[in-house]
């Protein structure tokens, strides 16, 4: 992401809309954790993650090429809310878990998925927005 500056400083109100983003990302986060559960696999971290490879993707693609957005609108979203949301330090340290605790094969598993899950959630979701919103112009 650009860094907005004002003389040299990053622009106070970026930094406003990135931390109450991040406030927000958090708690839809926790909120998700709570309702999936977790068994021999850390399943909210995975569904957090590439749901919001997910979100992300569908908003880069309304932001760079169908909106012309509010300039805080990127930052507030993709930097505060999603990035508040992911949580890919969580990711890194319960496949560290599994693979000390002896299920190496879950662990590796769970490393290697979580990466192709998130990658083909972001792919899938750029495709199929940009299919939605040619559909969507030329019906309309």
């Amino acid at each position: 992401m650009r860094e907005v500056r004002v003389s040299g400083a990053i622009d106070p109100s970026v930094l406003g809309v990135v931390s109450l983003g991040g406030g927000l990302g958090g708690l839809a986060r926790y909120g998700l954790a709570v309702a999936v559960p977790s068994g021999s696999v850390p399943w909210a971290t995975l569904v957090t993650n590439v749901l919001g490879c997910a979100l992300l993707g569908v908003l880069m693609v309304l932001v760079a090429e169908v909106w012309a957005a509010h300039r805080l609108l990127r930052p507030f979203l993709g930097v505060g809310v999603l990035g508040g949301f992911t949580t890919f330090s969580a990711y890194a340290v319960e496949a560290v878990d599994l693979l000390s605790a002896g299920a190496a094969v879950t662990g590796l598993l769970y490393l290697a998925g979580t990466l192709a899950s998130c990658l083909l959630a972001t792919m899938s979701a750029v495709a199929l927005t940009r299919l939605v919103t040619r559909l969507a112009r030329r019906s309309g």
